[in-house]
């Protein structure tokens, strides 16, 4: 259904299954919007996708298109004034967490006439395509002339290249013939002088031989140096007019010939779009992120060495000074700098703009993305956690192409099964992380995930009693899941991959310690941890929690928080944690995420991430020395031992302003439930390297 008053089409209803589906709309729909000549230059466009709802009756079966719907949702995208004189585009749909669907769709926007208004569009190009042409409006004449011949020869050139790259990208040739650079537009600018651009009085001009055409590469640059006072001796004549007129022409032409093309290739072009747009995320986010390769010590030789090398990394990643040796508020504050220069930063490129991201970027997570590599054991404080920004994208890249590299070759061979499983925290539900999920289905649309239900309600036991359930529970899902895909096909590799929450991510490592689990650690893909304590809480500096966590152990005995705390057994080298980390729990993984927040108080910053802390550095009794024993042997299993095993720490620094004042704030609870409540951080990192989750 078309509305021409708020330029608005609605879809035929379909019901819904409240399970995965798949429905296919396949429809194409135009809307041609009037700008003026100033108009275009600054204004954008909004893109609302709504999602209507409306009840069914229970007698009646049939779909009408006049249900009374409403509205339950809508993702916005924005379209700046430099796409406007032409774009093609993927445009996922997305909505929200709520209604977590995605809608592939696709935008093709071409500037066919300063002025200029269609009423009907013509799909067949004749010869003559003025036929076609519509009403023209004589409103231009008074007008810029330079911004209309700017904005049409940009239009033409962006919408020429297009198709020529579509063409290209989807293997279908698409028949130019005839559609070159409009001639007439040469006799605009009468002179034989050979180069196409030269200075008057220090002017930049634009000078061109009649015999000379423009090609399509240098005509984008020839309009750069179009001024008002190079077109100064030119008249506004009927032959001008002619000229421009034909220009016009020209392109309606090729936007008839797109549409036609689109129509026959829709289903290729959508693809070709959607892995454009893939390919695309990393460079266009790369706003909110930020990339750095560090060196990882093979282990802490000693007391001395161990602290040279924590406040040598956090020193040279603040200040020459080192004046914050802190390291939760240099990673804070390195945050807060970043944020600060995105405040002053002008984004106006020519792609679509997500609203849920491009509409208050000040708002958006800034992630600090760190690649671990190996370091030789040194008491040298420069060869240890050093930043090489400038080389860390590519490297980071070059592992990803690594190891979707062998990705492919097993999928080529035979059916590879993806298993995702998702884990809880401490009382949390089976769905706390269906928001990362959703991320994961949206790349790889074809993983089994399992949420998981086993410890549900039962967090407050010994970890190793839910590590077991978690075990029989991913069996069990496992070998339905093989049956299922030997029956089909063959079943050439498995790749089982675990995502956990806070205390989950120790669920997960007291899992693989069972030996029902050793036949499947051959099969460990990809483990990502979201702020988890796998240190426990051996220096928490977070005073207020430590006094909730003393209640849950003197008032209701919480096992797992004795365990967490190092107070479920006297001697620290009995204690649970300390002898977890001696099992070859992380080792069999090819790729491991550490996912961390500074503003996280529930989790300590270093337990999240692995390293080691001052408190500790500083500590030289028995418990500072079982908890550089403990960190040596969670090192060992996360060396990066090929190029095709990644492990990378990510900081994840929301905008505390948001949170506002008040106790969860406070406590530092707030993150670490703004982990489980929003997924633009996932979206980022899952989508700067796809190659991890597939």
């Amino acid at each position: 259904m078309i509305d021409d008053t708020d330029n608005s089409f609605s879809t035929p209803p379909f019901q819904i299954r409240y399970a995965r589906q798949d429905v296919f709309l396949s429809i194409m729909i135009s809307f041609y919007l009037a700008f003026g000549v100033y108009e275009g230059e600054s204004s954008d466009v909004i893109l609302k996708f709504e999602l209507m709802h409306a009840p069914m009756s229970a007698t009646g079966s049939e779909l009408h298109g006049s249900l009374d719907a409403c509205s339950v949702s809508a993702h916005e995208y924005k379209i700046p004034p430099k796409a406007l004189l032409g774009l093609h585009s993927y445009c996922p749909v997305h909505f929200d967490a709520f209604h977590a669907v995605v809608v592939d769709t696709s935008v093709h926007i071409s500037l066919l006439k300063a002025s200029y208004r269609t009423v009907r569009q013509k799909l067949n190009c004749t010869s003559d395509c003025r036929d076609s042409e519509g009403t023209y409006a004589e409103d231009y004449v008074g007008s810029n002339k330079v911004m209309l011949i700017k904005a049409l020869m940009a239009a033409h050139n962006i919408l020429l290249e297009d198709l020529r790259r579509i063409s290209a990208g989807i293997d279908q040739a698409i028949d130019l013939t005839g559609i070159t650079f409009e001639s007439d537009v040469t006799k605009w600018f009468d002179s034989t002088l050979p180069e196409p651009v030269k200075s008057i009085d220090g002017e930049p001009s634009l000078q061109l031989s009649d015999r000379d055409k423009v090609s399509v590469e240098d005509s984008t640059h020839y309009t750069n140096y179009l001024t008002e006072e190079s077109v100064q001796p030119f008249c506004w004549d009927d032959h001008l007019l002619n000229s421009f007129q034909s220009l016009g022409n020209q392109l309606l032409c090729l936007w008839n010939i797109f549409l036609k093309f689109h129509r026959e290739n829709k289903t290729k072009i959508l693809e070709f779009l959607r892995k454009s747009w893939a390919i695309d995320r990393r460079t266009e986010w790369s706003i909110w992120m930020v990339y750095t390769k560090v060196a990882m010590p093979h282990q802490y030789m000693n007391r001395i060495e161990g602290t040279a090398l924590h406040h040598g990394v956090r020193r040279s990643s603040l200040s020459p000074g080192g004046l914050i040796d802190d390291p939760i508020q240099t990673a804070i504050m390195r945050a807060e700098l970043h944020r600060r220069g995105i405040a002053h930063m002008r984004i106006n490129n020519r792609s679509l703009q997500d609203m849920y991201i491009f509409g208050d970027p000040l708002f958006v997570p800034i992630i600090i993305v760190e690649r671990m590599t190996n370091a030789y054991r040194s008491s040298s404080v420069n060869s240890n956690f050093i930043s090489v920004g400038n080389d860390a994208k590519h490297i980071l890249g070059n592992g990803s192409r690594s190891t979707n590299k062998l990705c492919g070759s097993s999928q080529q061979n035979g059916h590879v099964l993806r298993v995702v499983v998702f884990v809880h925290g401490f009382q949390g539900n089976h769905l706390d992380l269906r928001l990362f999920r959703n991320q994961w289905l949206l790349i790889d649309p074809e993983i089994q995930f399992l949420m998981s239900e086993a410890n549900e309600e039962k967090t407050s036991g010994d970890f190793r009693e839910m590590g077991y359930r978690l075990a029989q529970e991913v069996i069990s899902f496992l070998k339905r899941k093989m049956d299922k895909a030997s029956r089909r096909g063959n079943l050439k590799d498995i790749k089982l991959s675990f995502v956990g929450h806070s205390i989950g991510n120790l669920i997960i490592r007291a899992t693989l310690t069972e030996s029902i689990m050793e036949p499947y650690l051959r099969y460990l893909y990809t483990y990502v941890s979201i702020s988890g304590p796998h240190l426990g809480y051996m220096y928490s500096s977070n005073s207020l929690f430590n006094s909730g966590m003393w209640l849950l152990k003197k008032v209701r005995g919480t096992q797992c928080i004795h365990q967490l705390t190092f107070t479920d057994d006297p001697d620290l080298e009995n204690t649970y944690i300390y002898n977890l980390s001696k099992e070859k729990t992380l080792e069999n993984f090819r790729n491991v995420l550490l996912l961390s927040s500074p503003q996280d108080g529930y989790v300590p910053y270093h337990s999240a991430r692995i390293e080691l802390c001052p408190a500790a550095s500083s500590d030289f009794s028995k418990r500072g020395k079982i908890f550089l024993q403990m960190l040596n042997n969670c090192l060992d299993q996360i060396q990066a031992c090929s190029d095709n095993r990644v492990i990378m720490c990510c900081d994840v620094n929301f905008n505390a302003s948001c949170y506002g004042r008040n106790l969860n704030t406070l406590i530092g609870r707030a993150a670490h439930i703004e982990f489980l409540e929003s997924d633009i951080f996932a979206k980022f990192i899952m989508w700067s390297f796809p190659e991890m989750f597939r």
